[in-house]
Parts: C-alpha cells; sequence; structure tokens
C-alpha cells in the first residue's frame, strides 16, 4: 500500500507538472497574438529560451534557496519514493519559470534578447525562491512571526503572490527601466495605437492558460489526499466571474475579455482551497474589473507601455487575491476559517517590495553594465534575435 501510495503522489504531481508547463504555451501565444507581427518568433522562442534557463537556475540555485534541497546525490537516493521529490522539484520550477514569462509579456518589442536571459537567470535563482521560501517554507521565521502576531501564517495555497504579484511588480520595475516603445506615445502625450497582431492566437494563448490553471491549483495540493474539489470549483468561479465582469467593463473588447478569465484565476489562487464558491466568484470578478481599470489607466493616462499589461492582470490582481483570502476565506465570509486578514496583508507587502526591490536591481544592474533596451532602428525592424535575419536558400527553401 505504501508503494501504491507513493507511486501515486508522484504520479498526481507529475500530471501537474506536465499541465502547469502547457500553461507556458499559453504564455507564448498570448503574447504571440497581442504583440505586432514583425516581434511574433523573437514571443516564441523567448519563452522557450526563458523556461531552459529557468530550469538551470532553479535547479543549481533557486531550489535550494527556497526549500535546503540540492540533487547533487547519487541516482540510488534520487530514486527513492517514486522519485516523488524530483517531480516534486519539476512541479515547483514550472511555477517559477512563470516569473520570466509574465516578465516577458510586459516587455516585449524593445527589450534585447541576451540580457533577458540573463535577467532570467538571476530572478529564478535568488529573487523569486528568496519569498518562495518564506511563504511555502517557513525561512527567516517570518511564517512564525504572523501566527504569533496575528494567530495565522500567510496563506497562499497557489500562488496569488508568490508566483503571480511577485512576477508582475518584478515586471513593472523592467517596464519603468525601459520606457516605452517608440512612438508608442507622441510629443503632445497622446497614444498611437499598437493593436494586436492576432485576436485568434491570442484568445488560443488565453484558453491554454486557462485549461492548465486548473493544475496550477487543484494540484497545487501535492499529494493525491489532500486533493480538493472546492479548489476546482472556486476556480471555475473566479474564471467566470473575471470574464463577465472584464466583459462588461471593458465594453466587449476582446483582449480584454480574454484577460478577464486569467485576472480571476489569478486572485483566486491564493484561498480557492478556503473560500465559498460565491465568495470566489467575488473575488474573480472584481479581479476582471481592477485588470481593465488599471489597464486602461496605466496605458493612456500614466503613460507606462506594458504591453500584454502584465502588472494589472498579474502583479495587481495577485496582490488583490492575497489580500482578499484574508477576508473571503474566514468563517464569517463563508469560508474554512483558519486565516487572518493582517497576516495576508503583511505577507503580500512582503512579497511586492521584494519583487519590486529584486526587479529594480536585476534590470537596473543590467542596463547600466550591458543594456537592456534595443536601439530605434533595431526596434523599428523587429526584436534582436537571429532568426530575424536568416534569409532564405535553396537547401533551406522549404521553410523550418
Amino acid at each position: 500500500m505504501e508503494n501504491l501510495k507513493l507511486g501515486s503522489d508522484a504520479l498526481f504531481i507529475l500530471l501537474g507538472a506536465i499541465m502547469v508547463l502547457a500553461m507556458h504555451a499559453g504564455f507564448a501565444f498570448l503574447e504571440l497574438g497581442t504583440v505586432r507581427k514583425k516581434n511574433q518568433v523573437n514571443a516564441l522562442v523567448k519563452i522557450l529560451c526563458d523556461f531552459s534557463i529557468s530550469t538551470l537556475a532553479y535547479f543549481f540555485i533557486g531550489y535550494s534557496i527556497a526549500y535546503g534541497i540540492n540533487f547533487f546525490s547519487g541516482a540510488e537516493e534520487l530514486a527513492q519514493k517514486n522519485g516523488y521529490d524530483l517531480v516534486k522539484f519539476f512541479f515547483l520550477l514550472t511555477f517559477a519559470a512563470a516569473i520570466p514569462a509574465i516578465v516577458s509579456g510586459g516587455i516585449a518589442e524593445r527589450a534585447r534578447f541576451n540580457p533577458q536571459l540573463a535577467a532570467t537567470f538571476m530572478l529564478v535563482g535568488f529573487v523569486y525562491p528568496l519569498f518562495e521560501g518564506i511563504a511555502w517554507n517557513h525561512r527567516f521565521g517570518i511564517q512564525d512571526w504572523l501566527n504569533a502576531s496575528f494567530g495565522a501564517e500567510f496563506h497562499d495555497f497557489a500562488g496569488s503572490v508568490v508566483v503571480h504579484a511577485v512576477g508582475g511588480w518584478i515586471a513593472l520595475a523592467a517596464v519603468l527601466l525601459l520606457g516605452a516603445r517608440h512612438g508608442r506615445y507622441n510629443k503632445e502625450g497622446r497614444i498611437s495605437a499598437h493593436p494586436p497582431s492576432s485576436i485568434p492566437f491570442l484568445a488560443l494563448g488565453a484558453w491554454i492558460l486557462t485549461v492548465g490553471w486548473f493544475g496550477f491549483n487543484v494540484m497545487s495540493a501535492q499529494e493525491i489526499g489532500k486533493i480538493s474539489g472546492l479548489v476546482a470549483v472556486n476556480s471555475l468561479m473566479a474564471m467566470v466571474g473575471g470574464t463577465l465582469v472584464a466583459l462588461w467593463f471593458g465594453k466587449n473588447d476582446p483582449g480584454f475579455v480574454h484577460n478577464g478569465p486569467l485576472a480571476g484565476l489569478v486572485a483566486v489562487c491564493a484561498g480557492s482551497d478556503l473560500m465559498h464558491p460565491l465568495g470566489a466568484l467575488i473575488v474573480g470578478g472584481v479581479a476582471g474589473g481592477l485588470f481593465v481599470w488599471m489597464f486602461t489607466l496605466t496605458q493612456n493616462r500614466w503613460k507606462i507601455d506594458d504591453v500584454l499589461g502584465v502588472w494589472p492582470l498579474h502583479g495587481l490582481c495577485g496582490a488583490w487575491g492575497g489580500i482578499a483570502a484574508g477576508v473571503f476565506g474566514t468563517k464569517a465570509m463563508g469560508g474554512l476559517g483558519g486565516i487572518s486578514f493582517m497576516s495576508q496583508l503583511v505577507g503580500t507587502l512582503l512579497g511586492v517590495g521584494i519583487a519590486l526591490l529584486g526587479g529594480f536591481i536585476v534590470y537596473g544592474v543590467l542596463k547600466r553594465i550591458v543594456g537592456i533596451r534595443l536601439d530605434q532602428e533595431e526596434e523599428f525592424n523587429g526584436a534582436d534575435l537571429s532568426i530575424h535575419k536568416i534569409t532564405a536558400t535553396p537547401e533551406r527553401e522549404s521553410g523550418w
């Protein structure tokens, strides 16, 4: 029976890892459909290469910082418990790799390719695991202090703050350091429209992310015996709430409609195991409206050129989800209880602070040393990926 349980747990978390891995295709197609056609290939290649760099950074450095575990022992030891510890690393890696995938959408169309890979290594190797270890592995005694001070630890079941808010606030730092795309705002301050290159690709990316999110949330239980249908239904209700509010608040704009479910799902991650489904519906709906409002405000009034709106979507909706768990997770609001609003507030602000500071340090240093932005001619011709410069030859006429 023990071997059966270990095998079931390994399979369970492996399937979760595969579902979240598939979400990275969603990140790619969401960016592909949003950027201009000349930058589509760059978007696709960047997401795949970022994931590969993330794997190395997390395997050699990040996982050890967060959990104090490394994989430098023999294969026989690694294979114990049906290799559960290895597939758990794989599962958590897919979360860590979401950080540069989130950032990628904000800095699209004017960031240099190789410096972004360097930033990915630093973010996944050092910045993200610092807060991950605090929130999910009781590093530095902060959770114990929150429990002693407010009666409960900071709770983030599937990463509203640990993954999404951290990624979104890092992205804000990168976007501010990069500046707007050339021609996005004229001298009078008026905005120049850069419409999505493909609504079908954008929609495909949103659907892939939405489907994969049920692995992201449900499989965060990490053991089959801890699986909860409540998490699945709460994810569904938040997705629906985000979609419908974004539809109404965004005046039927297809870009807002397809980001609405993502906003809802971002927000519900933290408290999806605690909330009543009606609470999840409200949390998702607020997130859908928050995304539309803040995306419009940042682009049009504040002149922050966040291409995919990753700061409103992940940064703000993720922070809202962390705080909302402290409201809708309480028994008074129909939740399961065992949560503290103050712990949620402090934990969320800590995650935001680490992300913003880490983002400014990583991208600020790279900007000073090697530069992180394309020059005007490179940006005009498309992102700096050598694949754009390849011309057809007789032996390559068949394409890729």
